[in-house]
């Protein structure tokens, strides 16, 4: 059996099409050792294109990390299918919030082999990531944040909070989970040893690292939201609770985000209008993320900018010429800091 896609973007939206499919997006993780890893990788491959599954998958030594569509009706059997595997069993399954940005937030199956489920530049050998800090459910979160002596860190990028954060949050201007870890314990807790202090997360996996690594950096009241904003939101949805996120949530697929609260706390990169939806740059050789409304969406058809609105409009073989020897596939989200984007970081209320 083929264990990668073949398929172009085109012929892939042709198919999903094709399918008539209505899918659910889900998200999952598991800290668990995996011993051969390429076994597990292509057995879930052929798994998952059984029932027709899309989305990106990272699996590595120490676990899995999944955020993947799957068409309803075949939702029972893959949960079931999931839950076969012993270390899986009974995983959480973090349903998404808002699907309605886009048609299909995945269009194609890859699961990847990588070295770790998530790049935090930790060595595990130190420490033991499996000692996390206090799970806080929404009732218990919303209660220890109403507390003003509570330290509430955003663990998330700066692109993702731009959109969307908990009130009261400290976001930190950071580029990865890799570079947040040194900035939050010597810009935020040093000093706050015996604080409250809670982490937030798109779904929980990096709260799971880092609240094991700041207790063993000496912090003793670490708390983490369970199963993060995805799992938050809709639980308070649920329970008739206070939702206190404001804003978006920004999610790694073709949706780029959903949807949890009416405010819109950014503002548009280019002109300054109240925005939060996200574009990645046209342009082949740039792909900037970015946030980009409707009028400068149309004015600058995609683009970041006028050079780069410039460069799509010349023959296709120029345009290659110019990008070759470029790789800017993993570069979209940390290229999002742009001197050309007059208004990048401002906002447009007091969130």
């Amino acid at each position: 059996m083929q264990l990668w896609n073949k398929l172009s973007r085109e012929e892939l939206v042709e198919k999903l099409n094709e399918s008539g499919f209505k899918f659910v997006t889900v998200s999952f993780y598991k800290y668990a050792p995996i011993e051969n890893v390429q076994v597990f990788r292509d057995h879930l491959f052929q798994m998952w294109s059984e029932l027709d599954v899309v989305g990106r998958t990272y699996v590595a030594h120490e676990g899995i990390n999944a955020q993947i569509s799957i068409p309803i009706p075949n939702f029972e059997r893959f949960r079931n299918e999931l839950y076969a595997i012993s270390f899986l069993d009974g995983v959480r399954l973090n349903i998404a919030v808002d699907e309605s940005a886009t048609e299909h937030p995945f269009l194609k199956l890859k699961i990847k082999v990588r070295p770790k489920i998530l790049a935090d530049g930790l060595n595990d050998e130190t420490f033991n990531p499996s000692d996390t800090g206090k799970h806080l459910k929404v009732e218990e979160f919303n209660a220890l944040t109403d507390d003003p002596e509570t330290i509430l860190i955003d663990m998330r990028n700066h692109y993702e909070t731009e959109v969307g954060h908990f009130k009261g949050a400290i976001t930190p201007d950071v580029d990865t989970f890799r570079d947040s870890l040194p900035v939050i314990e010597e810009e935020i807790l040093r000093g706050n040893e015996d604080k409250n202090i809670v982490m937030y997360c798109t779904g929980g996996i990096r709260c799971e690292k880092a609240s094991a690594w700041f207790k063993h950096q000496g912090y003793k009241n670490v708390h983490q939201l369970e199963g993060g904003i995805i799992k938050y939101a809709n639980d308070a949805k649920d329970q008739g609770l206070e939702n206190k996120f404001i804003g978006k949530n920004f999610v790694f697929d073709e949706r780029r985000g959903e949807r949890i609260s009416d405010d819109v706390i950014a503002v548009c990169h280019q002109c300054g209008e109240a925005c939060d939806t996200h574009t990645n740059c046209v342009n082949d050789a740039c792909h900037l993320l970015f946030i980009q409304c409707d009028s400068c969406k149309e004015k600058y058809e995609n683009c970041c900018s006028e050079d780069c609105q410039d460069v799509i409009h010349l023959p296709e073989e120029e345009q290659k010429a110019l990008r070759k020897g470029k790789e800017n596939s993993n570069k979209i989200f940390k290229k999002g800091r742009s001197e050309k984007l007059k208004f990048k970081g401002s906002a447009c209320m007091d969130a």
